[in-house]
């Protein structure tokens, strides 16, 4: 009996004495975790970088900023005013009274109704 106690410690401690040699596996995949996080975070970095060039390439190469034009000449027309300007048309109204009621600029209506013509 007192053996097998004996034994038993004996096992005991040269199991805990080698714990303490094998790599902790936790620590191995928070450091890889770690990693992974700085690579991911580096280049998201990097890609908004790339982005904000390719942004300002864009601005300075358009005509319409370098004129100075203002934004309501960039922004594109809504559908439903399209769809206005078309019905205002079919009512027989001219040019002129269709970019006074619809907002538009006399250019905006012409180019909309020979867009639509086509």
């Amino acid at each position: 009996m007192n053996t097998v106690i004996i034994v038993l410690i004996s096992i005991a401690i040269l199991c805990f004495l080698l714990s303490f040699l094998q790599k902790n596996r936790v620590q191995v995949i928070e450091n890889e975790l770690e990693e992974l996080s700085l690579k991911f975070l580096e280049e998201n970095y990097q890609l908004k970088k790339r982005m904000k060039v390719l942004e300002e390439e864009l601005l300075l190469d358009d005509p319409i900023f370098l004129k100075g034009a203002s934004r309501r000449e960039k922004k594109e027309i809504n559908q439903i005013l399209i769809n206005q300007v078309i019905a205002l048309y079919h009512q027989g109204l001219d040019y002129e009274q269709i970019a006074k009621q619809s907002s538009l600029s006399l250019a905006e209506v012409t180019q909309i109704l020979d867009a639509y013509e086509q």
